[in-house]
């Protein structure tokens, strides 16, 4: 468990957080730029003392200083030393190790790195170097890795690239990540818990399917990213058509994943413009996915629209209707609903 209870003032700037998440895996902290997200992982990293309170890793107060913390840190630049092949980058890691728990052929292995050992950092990609001072940070066996925006620097092409080893450490390793960033694609496909900050404060804490569904989080993701956040298994797949079918909650969707293997599990994020509902079963329609559940909630989201929370057994859709739509389908809490979705309209993360 990460628990961070702190207080700081900068000027006229006062973070407030407070938060549990647990670990390992990789707890993004999440929010509109300014709102504290790097004053935070500062604190955590010891680079700033907070004016009151503690940050505890697994039992462990980590009051001590910075570098004791065993806390590695990887920021927007890789920073590595230009004389320095990724071999020597790599090794000045291990120099700095307190212990041996990851070894260098497994690091090299992990991020691929094995075709760049003999490179200078000015041969690299932006997306190879922030490769190595994961492997670097990696190497200096820390108790937590902190990752301050790692991508901002990066085109789209080349966030795609390193995204998959961002997995590959989460999923293959138990060193606890904090990831810093305002990108909402980053966090919805790494994060296993967020914590949202709005203001210096923490508005909002969970996983991405609970967050996903809080009104603090929609307000800061934007009306055309209102939607619900899915984790699903593969049950079968169909090669002619391209399709698989994922079991959510009682029921199943198809999606378009033609590299999917039976049994994986998936996380899908399905728009709430993007999802019809009607009262009976249709029939004639191009829509692939019909599922029924109930609806749980009606909230407002604006003058002229609602958002219908639909509970389908252990997982909950969001839909956006329109207030004349809702008042002429007599929508109401506890309400027998089928959800329509097309196959197209949901996104593997």
């Amino acid at each position: 468990m990460l628990s961070v209870n702190v207080l700081k003032r900068r000027g006229d700037f006062t973070l407030r957080a407070s938060f549990e998440a647990p670990t390992p895996g990789i707890i993004a902290l999440f929010g509109r730029s300014g709102c504290g997200k790097t004053t935070l992982v500062d604190i955590i990293a010891g680079l700033l003392e907070p004016d009151i309170g503690t940050v505890n890793l697994d039992g462990l107060e980590l009051s001590m200083p910075a570098e004791r913390r065993c806390i590695g840190y990887v920021f927007q630049d890789a920073r590595l030393f230009p004389h320095y092949s990724v071999e020597g980058n790599l090794r000045y890691g291990l120099k700095r190790a307190t212990g041996s728990q990851i070894n260098f052929d497994d690091v090299v292995s992990l991020l691929g790195l094995l075709p760049l050992l003999a490179r200078k950092p000015k041969q690299l990609s932006g997306g190879e170097q922030q490769r190595v001072a994961l492997g670097r940070a990696l190497l200096a066996q820390p108790r937590m890795l902190l990752l301050d925006e790692p991508l901002a620097s990066l085109d789209a092409a080349r966030r795609e690239e390193v995204m998959p080893y961002f997995e590959k450490l989460r999923d293959q390793l138990s060193v606890p990540i904090v990831y810093v960033s305002h990108q909402l694609d980053e966090v919805l496909r790494l994060a296993t818990h967020i914590v949202l900050l709005e203001a210096g404060a923490v508005t909002a804490q969970g996983s991405p399917t609970q967050i996903s569904l809080q009104p603090s989080f929609q307000a800061i993701a934007g009306r055309e990213a209102v939607g619900a956040v899915l984790e699903g298994v593969i049950t079968d797949i169909d090669p002619v058509r391209r399709l698989v079918e994922l079991q959510i909650g009682r029921g199943k969707l198809r999606v378009a994943a033609p590299n999917a293997k039976p049994g994986a599990k998936v996380r899908v994020q399905l728009l709430a413009r993007d999802v019809i509902l009607a009262t009976e079963v249709s029939h004639g329609l191009s829509v692939r996915n019909a599922i029924v559940g109930h609806i749980d909630t009606l909230l407002p989201e604006d003058p002229d629209t609602q958002l219908a929370h639909i509970d389908i057994g252990g997982a909950v859709l969001v839909a956006r209707v329109t207030r004349n739509a809702a008042e002429e389908l007599q929508l109401r809490p506890g309400m027998a609903i089928w959800a329509l979705v097309k196959a197209v309209s949901l996104r593997i993360l």
